[in-house]
C-alpha cells in the first residue's frame, strides 16, 4: 500500500495487528459481512425501490421503467442501465459535479453483475423488434458512506429490481402507448449477489468497512447467481492475488453470497 498518511499507517498497523489475532476492528470474523437490512418501497412514485443498510453504509436505489430504443446489436432485447452517485452529505470526500472515476467504477461493477447474471429476462421486454423496447434504469444514491459501496449499491439495486413493476405499452402508429393501470412483475430469472473482499498483507477480509478499505493492498468483487455460479469479477488496488487466494475468494463469494441472497429474498417477499 503506497501514499498512506502517518495516521493511515498507524491505522493499518493496528488493523494488521488485530488480523494476526484473527480479529477485526469492529469485532467481526474475517469472513463475516456487516449486518444487512433491506427496506423496499422507499420511493413511492418509482417503478421499484429499495434501501440497503450494510453496517453504516446506506444506499437508496430507484427503478425507472420506460420505452426506449434498443442497443444497435440487441434489437430483440430490452435494455438495462445502472448509475451511481455519492451525495456530498454521505462523506466529507464526496464532491458535487461530474461523477469521479471511483463512482463510475461502482456503477459499472453493479451493472455488470446484474447484466451478466441475466437477472432480468430482457427478451420479454420487446415492444417491436429493432425499433422499440422497454428500458430498466437503476439509479443508486449513496446517502452514508462507511466502505464497500460496491456491495451496498448492488444489494439495493437487486432488491429494487425484484420489487419493480413493468407498465404495459402497446405499439400504435409505430409508437409505444401506455395502457393505464396495467403492470406486470419484472421477469426475474436469478438473484445476483456480489461479495467484495479485501487483501491486507496475507489476510482476506469480507466486506471491508471504510477504515479497512482505506488500508487495503487489493480488493476483488465477485458476483454469483442463484445457482452459485460466478458471473462477474472486478479486481482493484495496487497489489495482486495469488491463485490460492483467488480460489479462497471464489469460495467465500459463494458461501457469503448465499447468506446475503436469503436476506434479500426474505426482505422482498410480498413486496411485488
Amino acid at each position: 500500500m503506497t501514499n498512506l498518511s502517518i495516521i493511515d499507517k498507524l491505522k493499518r498497523s493496528k488493523i494488521l495487528d488485530l488480523l494476526q489475532e484473527g480479529k477485526r476492528i469492529d469485532d467481526r470474523a474475517l469472513d463475516e459481512p456487516r449486518p444487512l437490512v433491506i427496506d423496499t418501497g422507499v420511493i413511492p412514485h418509482a417503478n421499484g425501490s429499495a434501501r440497503a443498510r450494510l453496517g453504516d453504509t446506506e444506499v437508496v436505489s430507484g427503478i425507472k421503467v420506460q420505452p426506449d430504443k434498443p442497443f444497435p446489436d440487441m434489437g430483440d432485447k430490452g435494455i438495462f442501465i445502472c448509475t451511481a452517485e455519492i451525495l456530498p452529505l454521505a462523506h466529507p470526500s464526496a464532491e458535487t459535479g461530474p461523477p469521479q472515476p471511483n463512482v463510475i467504477e461502482i456503477a459499472r461493477v453493479v451493472d455488470r453483475g446484474i447484466r451478466e447474471s441475466g437477472m432480468i429476462d430482457l427478451s420479454q421486454m420487446v415492444l417491436q423488434k429493432d425499433k422499440s423496447v422497454i428500458g430498466v434504469f437503476a439509479d443508486n444514491v449513496v446517502t452514508d458512506h462507511d466502505g464497500n459501496l460496491f456491495d451496498a449499491c448492488s444489494y439495493a439495486a437487486v432488491a429494487a429490481i425484484i420489487t419493480s413493476k413493468i407498465p404495459k405499452w402497446e405499439m400504435k402508429d409505430d409508437k409505444p402507448v401506455l395502457i393505464e393501470d396495467q403492470a406486470s412483475d419484472t421477469p426475474i430469472t436469478t438473484i445476483p449477489i456480489s461479495v467484495t473482499m479485501g487483501l491486507m498483507g496475507e489476510f482476506i477480509i469480507v466486506d471491508p468497512n471504510l477504515d479497512e478499505w482505506e488500508c487495503l493492498d487489493a480488493r476483488i468483487t465477485i458476483t454469483t447467481n442463484s445457482d452459485g455460479n460466478i458471473v462477474a469479477l472486478q479486481k482493484g488496488g495496487s497489489d495482486g492475488f495469488s491463485l490460492e487466494q483467488l480460489v479462497k475468494c471464489s469460495e467465500l463469494s459463494i458461501v457469503v453470497g448465499k447468506k446475503i441472497r436469503d436476506i434479500i429474498k426474505q426482505a422482498t417477499e410480498g413486496s411485488k
